[in-house]
């Protein structure tokens, strides 16, 4: 690396984990030997490239704190500054720059094959995705039929159309997950390792492993929405991740439904039972609300709080056949279910509706026709104009 161009290029490609280890090897070495000198780049094209630093979790965040706090008392023991130099603030700024680069860079290094940064998901885009543990996407599609690989090349699964049935004879040592990212206008099916049968709502994420081990509990991770047909099991549970909250069960049929604009996550029990606690407590059979079937449980995003009451379970599962229900919902959610359900865009500009409560249920109809019946019997005015649909 002998130039100026050539050590900021290969920084950026360090900074943004790209290197090979013998790239890691050089960056490291120059550093090492020009930590002091002008052709080093400068404070503002480092803070440029931190800028092009993924995302991370706060947990992660943290560590990475800790490791550069550790990293720069070792440096400060080392780094002798020279007296003649009458810009050596400059340099010093340079240095703890680089050293706090360098500490995110190992860190980054030393946990990318177990901890993959989430890229955020364009749920309006056509695609289902599926992203393995590695990191590694595929791109699914619901009208063909396809192996399901692995990182390493190794067939774990088969997908037939909406449908993808993972192997029940593999035999891996840890926990797997794949991540599987359901468009708007689009649903899909799952049948994981241990036979539990998933229907996959619109908008929808789940994460899930490729197989389950033996000796530990069935955990899942939802955000959206998805009915779980849940192979019994009463010696490994069965449990469904959906962000603050765990629903836990033996075997059972229920519906989770865990979007964002909604204020409470409800959990709606067909068969079975099903015990509902916060995500950070234990499950405590005697302590923790149990449903029974033909009961939905909520559980209040903002004061954790769950209740429960008795429901026609049909209305809430109604969208696995196509159906479409909204109970006491504002129209401002409304708008955001029928954007996820038909992928289309809603533009509303009656900001007295918004906030408007309204009950309907429909069944497999054409979004043509949903807004038909809001105009017919709320008086909405509207217009259609390809995938976008305007409110006057």
């Amino acid at each position: 690396m002998n130039s100026n161009s050539e050590i900021k290029s290969l920084l950026q490609k360090f900074v943004l984990n790209q290197c090979t280890p013998e790239e890691v090897n050089e960056v490291v070495a120059y550093y090492k030997k020009n930590q002091l000198t002008d052709d080093f780049p400068t404070v503002e094209d480092i803070q440029n490239l931190l800028g092009e630093m993924p995302k991370m979790d706060k947990q992660t965040a943290d560590d990475i704190f800790m490791n550069i706090l550790s990293a720069s008392k070792e440096e400060e023991t080392i780094i002798e500054l020279p007296e003649r130099r009458s810009n050596f603030r400059k340099y010093i700024s340079i240095a703890a720059s680089v050293v706090v680069l360098l500490g995110i860079g190992f860190f980054y290094k030393q946990h990318v094959s177990n901890k993959v940064v989430e890229q955020k998901f364009d749920f309006k885009s056509s695609d289902i995705v599926l992203q393995l543990e590695n990191g590694e996407t595929q791109i699914l599609s619901e009208h063909n039929s396809a192996q399901i690989k692995d990182s390493k090349g190794n067939i774990v699964g088969n997908q037939s159309g909406d449908k993808i049935a993972y192997e029940s004879s593999l035999d891996p040592e840890k926990l797997v997950y794949n991540t599987i990212k359901i468009p708007y206008g689009k649903k899909f099916r799952l049948q994981l390792s241990d036979g539990t049968m998933v229907h996959l709502n619109a908008g929808t994420t789940l994460k899930y492993p490729v197989k389950f081990i033996a000796g530990e509990n069935r955990q899942v991770f939802l955000d959206g929405e998805a009915f779980f047909d849940v192979a019994k099991d009463k010696k490994h549970p069965f449990i469904v991740n959906a962000d603050e909250l765990n629903v836990r069960v033996l075997g059972t049929h229920f519906n989770v439904s865990n979007y964002p604009e909604d204020a409470a996550t409800d959990v709606v029990l067909v068969e079975g039972s099903v015990g509902m606690y916060q995500s950070n407590e234990e499950f405590d059979a005697l302590k923790n609300t149990i449903l029974k079937p033909g009961f939905k449980g909520s559980f209040n995003k903002e004061n954790a709080k769950i209740s429960t009451k008795a429901v026609i379970t049909d209305i809430y599962t109604s969208w696995i056949d196509g159906g479409l229900t909204f109970r006491n919902m504002t129209f401002k959610n409304i708008i955001t279910k029928l954007e996820r359900r038909y992928n289309v865009t809603i533009v509303n500009k009656n900001e007295k509706l918004a906030n408007e409560k309204f009950n309907a249920s429909f069944k497999d109809e054409s979004i043509d026709k949903v807004m038909s019946y809001f105009n017919d019997i709320h008086g909405i005015n509207y217009t259609i104009k390809n995938d976008q649909i305007l409110i006057k």
